[in-house]
């Protein structure tokens, strides 16, 4: 498909068409300023053509004219008025021939000049709208360093106060806004999730004390039941708490084996996925050692390995590989629609409940993608060639 002159000029990065533009203007007003010169000088050679005079008879004393005899005429070459009209014609056409050439010269080498200083007009102000977008590329830089991870961190442009300097003073006010709403946030869930746990202790204690053995017939499955629902919101509590923490970003790292704690978390996970019926496998020989916390990618590789145990079917099985750089965890399942990927890592949000275990909160995705976040680590997921998902952590 063919773009119009419009559309491809549009195409162009903002310093490429300022330089354009520059350049453009220039050549405009240069072929003005050419076409303007030409015509004046045109007017100018024609009225000064009008004013000479062609003579011929007795040379009148005093130097020859330009166009007079040098001698005197004599009687019998005297020139008829044939020859008066044949001299003035060729007169007329050897000015109009020195005219023309004259003006296709000027015209020739004007134009040639105007080009080339169109060209230097145009590095002129590809130099210049580079100075004029410092400022801008600066602001760019800072705001894609700027994340909810460091949004401490300002544009803090100095400069005169232009345009420029009160955009970013304006975009500083936002994220000191911004700042603020997340930290209220933040704090709003983890004060709200400790002040939960301690009615949730004494909850627990109660059900386990007022409702000791020997209990009628009947109670016992109900204390069960009572103490079932107390710990999945203990749970719950502690995974808006994991979240709130990973959300804050890392105030100190260490060096920490990845291979040595997958092995750990799939030692710890190997009695549930026995439960469940599904093969657990672990290739961690490749050492991999990243800085950041130790308990947050603990808890990051436990909730990767056992959401794979909690969504997949009996028989399944699932695999966790570590590389340079890398682990993956795949496992089998149901299939996951590709469009609804994007969907799990958000909070409290889960596909359908026919597989292994219908419990959890929809946190555990969640929590994992704001754990490798605050490690400057990507975790994707794209659906498995068994069905189920496959997830790829990926660390800088």
């Amino acid at each position: 498909m063919r773009l119009s002159p419009r559309a491809l000029l549009g195409r162009l990065p903002f310093r490429a068409r300022l330089a354009a533009a520059f350049c453009g203007l220039f050549l405009l007003a240069g072929i003005a300023l050419l076409a303007f010169v030409v015509l004046l000088a045109r007017y100018g050679t024609e009225q000064q053509v009008e004013g000479i005079a062609v003579t011929y008879g007795d040379a009148p004393s005093g130097p020859a004219t330009p166009f007079e005899p040098a001698h005197p005429t004599r009687p019998d070459r005297a020139p008829t008025a044939l020859n008066d009209v044949a001299m003035i014609q060729k007169v007329d056409q050897t000015v109009q021939a020195v005219q023309d050439t004259a003006l296709r010269q000027m015209v020739l080498w004007s134009a040639v000049g105007l080009l080339i200083t169109a060209f230097l007009a145009g590095l002129l102000g590809w130099w210049l709208a580079g100075r004029a977008l410092r400022p801008v590329a600066s602001m760019t830089e800072a705001a894609r360093r700027i994340s909810e991870q460091n949004m401490y961190q300002r544009l803090a442009l100095t400069g005169p106060d232009d345009e420029l300097h009160r955009l970013a003073d304006t975009f500083d006010t936002m994220l000191d806004r911004l700042e603020k709403s997340f930290e209220s946030q933040r704090r709003f869930v983890a004060n709200a999730s400790h002040e939960l746990k301690t009615p949730l202790a004494v909850q627990r204690t109660s059900l386990q004390v007022g409702l000791a053995d020997p209990l009628p017939d009947g109670l016992a499955d109900v204390r069960e039941d009572l103490l079932t629902a107390n710990r999945e919101a203990e749970q719950l509590i502690n995974a808006l708490l994991l979240l709130a923490r990973s959300d804050r970003g890392l105030e100190t790292t260490e060096s920490v084996d990845l291979a040595a704690t997958a092995r750990l978390v799939t030692a710890e996970l190997a009695p549930q996925a026995a439960e469940n019926g599904v093969h657990l496998d672990l290739d961690a020989d490749t050492p991999l050692a990243v800085p950041g916390d130790p308990v947050l990618l603990r808890h990051l590789l436990t909730n990767l390995m056992r959401n794979a145990i909690q969504y997949n079917h009996p028989g399944g099985h699932v695999r966790g590989r570590l590389d340079a750089r890398t682990v993956t965890v795949t496992n089998t399942g149901p299939h996951v629609p590709a469009e609804r990927i994007p969907e799990l890592f958000e909070p409290f949000r889960r596909l359908d409940r026919d597989r292994t275990a219908a419990t959890g909160h929809g946190l555990g995705l969640s929590i994992a993608a704001s754990i490798a976040e605050a490690h400057h680590a990507t975790l994707t997921a794209h659906p498995g060639t068994e069905g189920g998902l496959a997830l790829t952590l990926r660390f800088p």
